[in-house]
């Protein structure tokens, strides 16, 4: 396959054009293995490349998309031979590195994970790197101590990809998870996923206090900004809560009163460059506590043709759940 198909994104002279093309394979970049792309999926991160609503894209050309599985085809690196199922998530695809939107990508073999065994391509893509980010965090809690009677777990951005797994992982757990959306619409949806409670994101959006009434034992945040800073000055006094996204923006419009005044701790989640002990860690976790009803159930797949129109609804908080991209 000297050439195959593949999403590409140019510097243009105002902003940056991207369209399906062909790709020459003589053109990846350097790597010891070489795989056979099956399965990709859509994140925000992917979104903001693709319509360079933000300066993800760190160079041209780029085939965006920060993570995929599939099948190793060519290998110098001895952990990897042709045939091994793999998952990639982070270090620079899609943003320095040719990424996932691709039929094939050549990568370092250390940035590789074994696909869990039980798990298809297609699952490992359902899960990507939303649900794995979500595990991390669930993970990092864990690791702070929070068990399910330690109190309740908010989970904002409830309905994104993020939030999804995170509300099944938590609750599949025992946990009591409140799921806080700005969507009333998708209540049924996050009450069969396991959630608990849902309340509407505006209760997160008002100015925050210093300190608040207690809420909740912890908390996964991937919205940022004032919704992270009132769930902070919500949390029970030793609480936690995991941070791994910007929806909402940057800044962080609180006070240390939480830290100082009842013990709180935010724990910041890199998806990115997370050593491979954790990374490993977390894919077996999803492949044993993540139930696969819930998995198809937050789940549609569309093909690479499709990626391009579909990728800003991600930007506009339209998708429910996680899209599956089918490299064909």
């Amino acid at each position: 396959m000297a050439k195959f198909k593949a999403i590409v994104v140019e510097k243009a002279d105002k902003g940056q054009t991207v369209s399906l093309t062909e790709f020459d394979e003589t053109n990846l970049m350097d790597g010891d293995v070489t795989v056979r792309v099956r399965w990709s999926t859509i994140n925000y991160k992917d979104g903001l490349a693709i319509t360079g609503k933000s300066p993800v894209v760190r160079r041209f050309p780029m085939i965006p998309g920060i993570d995929f599985a599939g099948e190793v085809e060519s290998s110098s690196d001895p952990q990897w031979k042709p045939g091994d199922k793999v998952i990639l998530n982070g270090w620079g695809t899609g943003e320095s590195h040719l990424g996932a939107y691709a039929q094939k990508s050549r990568v370092k073999g250390s940035w590789l994970v074994r696909l869990p065994s039980g798990m298809t391509e297609r699952d490992a893509m359902a899960v990507g790197t939303a649900g794995y980010t979500a595990m991390l965090a669930v993970m990092a809690l864990e690791r702070h101590g929070l068990k399910p009677s330690s109190g309740a777990i908010l989970v904002t951005g409830a309905v994104g990809g993020v939030g999804s797994v995170a509300v099944a992982l938590l609750a599949k757990l025992g946990f009591t998870v409140i799921a806080s959306t700005g969507r009333a619409e998708e209540t049924d949806y996050l009450k069969s996923l396991g959630a608990a409670e849902v309340i509407n994101r505006a209760e997160l959006t008002v100015p925050p206090r210093p300190l608040a009434k207690e809420r909740w034992a912890g908390g996964i945040d991937s919205v940022g900004s004032t919704t992270l800073a009132n769930a902070l000055s919500m949390t029970k006094y030793g609480g936690a809560v995991a941070a791994c996204g910007l929806a909402g923006g940057m800044d962080l419009p609180g006070s240390v009163a939480p830290f100082i005044l009842r013990g709180v701790s935010l724990l910041g989640i890199d998806s990115v460059q997370c050593a491979l002990e954790l990374r490993t860690e977390a894919w077996r976790r999803l492949a044993s506590d993540l139930e696969r009803g819930k998995l198809q159930q937050i789940t549609r797949a569309i093909g690479l043709n499709e990626v391009i129109s579909v990728a800003g609804t991600i930007l506009e908080g339209r998708v429910r759940g996680r899209i599956v991209v089918k490299i064909e």
